[in-house]
């Protein structure tokens, strides 16, 4: 008798990218996801770019005086984004 190991599509979707872009990368993903959620519709339109890169999420926004003010926040920012994930996956952000 033959059995194979079924598997569903997002099972085998997360271990395509854990293999091919590491452990936790969609774990990463779902952060920069919940960004939106987190910050609100006016400040992710001033979002240029996110990324995340050793457990640091990389934050450009348009406006000096928007960088200036989420600077204040950091920390409410990063524990706010784990919690939509339900992991610490950020330890710090870096705003430019």
């Amino acid at each position: 008798m033959v059995y194979f190991d079924v598997k569903t599509v997002g099972e085998l979707i997360k271990e395509f990218y854990e293999q091919h872009k590491g452990p936790g990368y969609i774990d990463e993903l779902q952060v920069i996801n919940s960004w939106k959620q987190v910050v609100g519709p006016f400040i992710a339109t001033h979002t240029i770019d996110l990324s995340v890169r050793n457990h640091a999420l990389f934050v450009r926004v348009d406006s000096d005086a928007l960088r200036n003010e989420l600077s204040y926040s950091k920390s409410l920012l990063i524990k706010s984004l784990n919690d939509t994930v339900g992991k610490e996956i950020i330890t710090e952000m870096v705003l430019s």
